[in-house]
């Protein structure tokens, strides 16, 4: 037997698993021509366009799913994010670029499948060519010609071989089998010349150490996906070579096949790494899963602020956009599984913020009227009435909540001058009023002063002096409240002093009114005018507080704080002197 048979033995023995068809083309996401990743949107999108007008589609086929990943990363990156302190967006409508890319994918898909059908159609024209070229091979062993017309009619056979595309992945093998056998047959049992054997030998040998050579160099390759499909092209190279020499065959494959392993190992390694790497990121996505749905949760609180948990949803969008794919199988669910979270949430802000909104138009409404009231008074010239008014007004603007950002300032000047107007009116009207009552007490003290200086001696008729004093005192007008007891208590006594033996009774009528029930009598009125006075006072400085701190935000309001402050300070002194009284007569009695 000659020593070339069952050369397919140790090739046989190692099934690569991946021999060269368009699968392992689809799956390929390196490029030596671009690098998708630098590209913008718009440049993905013009790149995307021209694959998809090219004539050959090689290229399309071999870079959509990568040009299809790097535009949707880019495209998370650009979506915009909710600003804490404003309200939530309505829902936007569809990206454009978003729309372009994927006319143009659905363009892609339907030029895949028609390329996909034609490439099937051209692997069963191409099985049926070597299926004919094998035939060619076996009728050749069967001839009686001389080698010298057998042979080069099998050269042209092996090289037509070579020159037809890929077949049906499911008969790769077996139509590489029954050529090599037939190849193999026609050597071992075809009377060709030792010499001619020899050279084809030779030539074999050449290109298989060649080939063996470019597989160890793969074995260095930075890039592990590109290493092991250009591995995958040498295998084929190596089928559709001819046989070594039988002592070398083994040796020759025993080299290749190290380089082999070794690239699948490290490609086998690195896509387990890839799984052990999108585990991690699958389990720190469903960690930020978790957080989100516990920060809708949270949304059913009364007190929820929605600003701060915005910027705890946006923080945690923020992180999962720098965490890698998860494992395929999990990818999308738990990507959904987040979005839902975040979209739950969003709602739920909307909703809020479109409630509140309503509110704050009806907040609008009620201090609008409250404007419309306060300004309906603020010309009144009843005092007392028209300050309880303004109080009770002032009290519910208070009561009512915010109005929108837009009409605050506004609503608020114009409820606050309403009031201004009125307040500045009575101060000026009480800053008149208590002038007036200084000159009353002025004449009053000069009229005392007179009294004092009175002398009997030169009036004839003393009660007509007495009435004299009397109605010059009673046509005199008031003065101020803490001079009041003062200035009368003066006048009694000096009346007293002068004129008490105009009427003899006098002073025993006198007597009796301090002792017995008339001093009873006199301790409950003067009391209770007392108590009567200290609770005037006191509602006087609350309306007078209440009132600094609508005071306090007008630019024109300095001289109506300043009096303001100084009539609160009187009057306290003023509630001092009358609580030491009021304790004092209660010692008295």
């Amino acid at each position: 037997m000659d020593p070339e048979k069952n050369t397919s033995a140790p090739e046989e023995q190692f099934d690569n698993k991946t021999p060269q068809n368009e699968t392992v083309v689809e799956t390929t996401q390196i490029t030596d021509a671009i690098d998708y990743q630098t590209l913008s949107i718009p440049e993905l999108l013009a790149e995307f366009e021209r694959l998809i007008e090219a004539e050959d589609k090689t290229e399309m086929h071999k870079n959509a799913d990568i040009i299809k990943s790097c535009f949707y990363k880019l495209l998370r990156k650009d979506q915009p994010v909710t600003a804490p302190d404003q309200e939530a967006p309505e829902l936007a409508q569809e990206d454009p670029d978003e729309t372009a890319f994927k006319r143009l994918y659905a363009r892609y898909k339907v030029l895949r499948a028609d390329l996909l059908r034609n490439i099937e159609e051209q692997k069963e024209r191409n099985l049926e060519e070597k299926l004919s070229i094998i035939e060619g091979i076996r009728a050749l062993l069967e001839k009686q010609e001389d080698i010298n017309h057998t042979f080069p009619e099998f050269r042209a056979l092996q090289l037509h071989w070579k020159e037809v595309g890929p077949v049906p992945l499911s008969r790769t093998k077996d139509i590489w089998e029954t050529y090599q056998h037939c190849v193999e047959k026609f050597y071992d049992y075809v009377k060709i010349n030792n010499e001619l054997r020899d050279l084809d030998f030779k030539r074999n040998l050449e290109i298989k150490e060649k080939l063996c050579e470019k597989a160890e160099a793969l074995v260095e390759e930075p890039n592990v996906v590109s290493a092991f499909h250009k591995l995958q092209k040498l295998h084929e190279e190596w089928r559709e070579t001819g046989p070594i020499a039988r002592e070398l065959r083994e040796s020759m494959w025993e080299r290749f096949k190290i380089s082999t392993t070794a690239i699948n190992k490290r490609h086998q390694d690195y896509f387990e790494e890839q799984k052990q790497q999108q585990r991690k990121n699958l389990e720190a996505k469903l960690a930020f899963c978790e957080k989100a749905e516990a920060i809708a949760k949270e949304l059913t609180d009364d007190d929820v602020n929605w600003n701060q948990k915005a910027k705890e949803l946006e923080a945690l969008q923020k992180e999962w956009r720098t965490i890698g794919f998860a494992t395929k199988k999990e990818n999308q669910k738990v990507y959904d599984r987040f979005r839902n979270a975040c979209d739950q949430f969003y709602g739920e802000k909307r909703g809020f913020y479109s409630k509140f909104k309503k509110e704050m138009q009806e907040n609008l409404a009620l201090k609008i009227a409250l404007c419309e009231q306060a300004e309906a008074i603020n010309m009144s010239d009843d005092w007392r009435r028209t300050t309880d008014q303004l109080i009770h007004l002032q009290k519910q603007w208070k009561d009512i909540g915010p109005v929108p950002r837009k009409q605050a300032d506004a609503i608020w000047k114009r409820f606050r001058s309403a009031c201004d107007v009125f307040f500045t009116r009575k101060a000026e009207h009480f800053s008149k009023i208590d002038t007036v009552y200084l000159e009353n007490l002025a004449a009053k003290e000069a009229l005392l002063k007179e009294l004092d200086n009175f002398d009997q001696s030169d009036v004839k008729d003393l009660q007509a002096a007495l009435r004299d004093f009397q109605n010059r005192w009673n046509q005199i007008g008031f003065v101020p409240g803490k001079e009041k007891e003062r200035i009368n208590n003066e006048y009694r006594n000096l009346i007293n002093l002068h004129f008490k033996n105009l009427n003899p009774g006098f002073s025993e009528k006198r007597t009796q009114y301090r002792t017995g029930r008339g001093r009873s009598d006199e301790f409950r009125s003067g009391r209770d005018k007392l108590i009567q006075r200290f609770r005037q006072l006191e509602s006087e400085i609350s309306v007078w507080e209440n009132n600094m701190g609508f005071f306090a935000k007008s630019m024109n309001a300095d001289k109506i704080i300043a009096d303001t402050c100084r009539k609160i300070e009187t009057a306290k002194q003023e509630l001092a002197e009358l609580e030491s009284k009021i304790k004092q007569l209660e010692d008295n009695e």
